[in-house]
């Protein structure tokens, strides 16, 4: 036992404790390994297929490709040569030549101090010492100025990307497009925010720790190279080269791992966002049990990802502080060792022993700098490659966003895969129908009526509606009716023949759930106008009065304090209040067309019967979707769909069977 004991030496031990460390790590990585094979075998195998097909589609990795996407994005955010993001990068650029300049004082200055101290002279340490006091203020400033450039610098990056991703996003109906007609983007909140101030906040640091090293690496050699030769900076530039790239091959999972931790955090946001907005909906059901059960199951998703994500990096921190940090440091050694062991060396025969000191101290310090500087650009490899994962996201982003601007989206054709008969009968082909804009006329000429992802509802649809004739619109659900008006509003493409219509702010569309906008009462009544809108239109509040007082809302005006009153106008309002102010809202905009969804099932009779005339007397032709009997009076044709394929369009006269409740 004595003997064991004597030969566990410290150099022994600290291989035993090495060794240690490494089980610890695989008994780790056992342990992952064995929870995911668990996880596999609990029904979970087709999801995961599934995340691995998803995941094979991006490409996240520090390569040409990324360099490209990156490029793309640095034009959007740095626009012009002379802006105000070039100013805060050459502030930046020339903080950190100052504060590089202010290193090498520092580590000068401090070893002349030394030099005193150990010579014991009172007169050079307090002339030295006072230096370094009234270096003080200044170096402080120059790290401050340097902190407040870079974060002014992610500020306007994030401002400039932003803009511009809301420009194309908001752009026409492309925010309802991305949800609804294209599958590739599921949750562009948590890109158009989380992922857009992750990118801007990791390209800036990105810019300052690799700007800092590499300039401290020139420099430091510059003054290493008078010192101690150009044989030792040379074998440090070396060792950063070989673990450089031997690190970024190892590194390569992060960006990866990171695309997909950003999409399970995007879904489980989702859900949470998802249960308030249905709340209402959920408690009535009291489906709680089940909500919880589907928050949980998206957040222990999440979670056993960033278990995986917290292992790999822990494994790469491992590897990363052994190389970049510790073995830095020996190369460094090694390096400034040479010139002092060998006893040959002209540089040091006649030094005394101070001298010899000094020179070490210096030489040593800014060879320690210019290993921590190596460090840092190995260690950057790391955000640059997390980096890769957000740019590979952004940059999906804005080439959906560029599609489906320019007309095109990428969807499942379900109907194709089902139906090989249509297939040939109909060639699905989003966007080749044809559109033209004419007033006072709506007109079906052979528009096959179909679903974006291919369902045909009714494979020829024909007939023409010109202003002063209303529709009533009828059938079962899902015969086709909701599809019919996004047709006709644009919100879906056209699968063939010609749509003549009017543009699209002739055509206004009332749902039976009527939206309610942040603002005051005035924004309910005017949206999407504005203030201004409505003063260039030259219609006053007395107007916007009665158009309240046309649907029975007048005193709804005293009764909320006003038409600069705000309040949460989704909550304060009742249904049959939204649904009549949904009509208020259609007086004042006077369109040629509109569509109205169910949109008076909260009404009475009564009102509903003024608001269809004052309708007709104010010359606004509507398409109602309703299942009144009532309602058969105020228009002149129906437009029937049996849900199997079929309709009919035709004149509604006293023969005409009416039918609804």
């Amino acid at each position: 036992m004595a003997a064991y004991s004597k030969y566990l030496t410290v150099r022994h031990s600290a291989i035993a404790g090495a060794t240690a460390a490494a089980c610890a790590l695989l008994c780790l990585l056992n342990k992952r390994r064995a929870a995911a094979q668990h996880g596999k075998r609990s029904g979970k195998q087709a999801l995961q297929n599934n995340e691995q097909k998803e995941v094979k589609k991006e490409r996240a990795m520090v390569d040409r490709v990324f360099i490209a996407r990156i490029c793309r994005i640095l034009k959007i955010m740095v626009p012009r040569t002379f802006c105000k993001e070039t100013g805060y990068l050459l502030l930046i650029a020339v903080m950190l030549v100052v504060r590089t300049y202010c290193d090498i004082w520092m580590i000068q200055n401090g070893t002349v101090i030394e030099s005193a101290i150990i010579g014991r002279s009172r007169k050079d340490f307090k002339k030295y010492l006072f230096n370094f006091i009234a270096a003080m203020p200044a170096i402080s400033l120059v790290n401050n100025f340097l902190k407040y450039g870079l974060n002014e610098l992610k500020l306007c990056f994030r401002v400039r990307l932003t803009r511009y991703l809301y420009e194309e996003y908001l752009k026409a109906y492309t925010y309802y497009k991305m949800g609804n007609l294209d599958n590739r983007i599921a949750n562009p909140d948590q890109l158009l925010t989380q992922d857009v101030e992750k990118f801007c906040n990791s390209v800036v640091d990105l810019y300052s720790n690799l700007s800092k090293p590499f300039l401290d690496i020139v420099l430091y050699i510059f003054k290493l190279t008078s010192a101690i030769g150009a044989q030792g900076p040379a074998s440090m530039m070396a060792y950063l080269v070989i673990s450089g790239f031997f690190l970024t091959r190892l590194r390569r999972p992060i960006g990866k791992m990171t695309i997909i931790e950003q999409k399970y955090e995007g879904e489980y946001r989702y859900v949470n966002s998802r249960l308030i907005t249905n709340s209402e909906e959920i408690a009535f059901y009291n489906g709680n049990l089940r909500e919880k059960q589907t928050i949980h199951k998206t957040f222990r998703k999440l979670v056993e990802h960033l278990h995986n994500f917290i292992l790999f990096r822990f494994s790469m921190g491992f590897i990363d502080t052994i190389i970049a940090k510790y073995l830095a440091t020996v190369v460094g050694y090694l390096v400034v060792s040479r010139p002092f062991l060998n006893l040959a060396d002209p540089r040091h025969q006649n030094s005394t022993h101070a001298e010899l000191l000094e020179d070490y101290y210096q030489s040593g310090r800014m060879l320690l700098r210019m290993s921590q500087a190596l460090g840092r650009i190995v260690l950057a490899g790391r955000e640059m490659t997390r980096l890769a994962g957000f740019t590979a996201r952004i940059t999906e982003l804005m080439q959906v966003l560029k599609d489906l601007n320019s007309g095109k989206y990428q969807r499942t054709m379900v109907s194709q895969e089902k139906d090989a008969e249509k297939k040939q009968a109909l060639p699905l082909i989003p966007g080749s129908g044809e559109i033209i804009n004419a007033d006072n006329l709506i007109k079906f000429d052979h528009v096959p009526l179909v679903t974006p992802n291919g369902d045909v509802l009714i494979q020829d649809l024909n007939f023409e509606v010109r202003s002063g004739a209303n529709v009533l619109i009828c059938g079962p659900n899902g015969c086709g009716k909701s599809s019919l008006f996004r047709v006709l509003g644009e919100l879906w493409p056209l699968f063939g023949g010609r749509l003549t219509k009017p543009v699209r702010g002739k055509l206004f569309y009332v749902p039976q759930r009527p939206y309610m906008t942040l603002g005051t009462l005035r924004d309910q009544v005017i949206y999407p106008d504005t203030l201004e809108d409505q003063r260039k239109k030259g219609i006053s509040d007395q107007v916007l009065k009665e158009y309240l007082d046309n649907v029975q809302l007048g005193q709804i005006l005293e009764r909320e304090g006003g038409w600069d009153s705000v309040q949460d106008w989704m909550d304060v309002l009742s249904g049959g209040e939204k649904q009549r102010m949904a009509m208020a809202r259609l007086f004042y905009h006077k369109p040629q067309f509109a569509i109205l969804d169910e949109c008076t099932s909260a009404v009475s009779v009564d009102v509903e019967g003024y608001i269809y005339s004052h309708c007709r007397k104010v010359g606004i032709t509507l398409f109602t979707v309703s299942h009144r009997k009532s309602l058969w009076k105020h228009h002149d044709f129906y437009l029937h769909m049996d849900g199997r394929g079929n309709y009919e369009f035709k004149k509604i006269t006293e023969d005409t069977v009416e039918f609804g409740s």
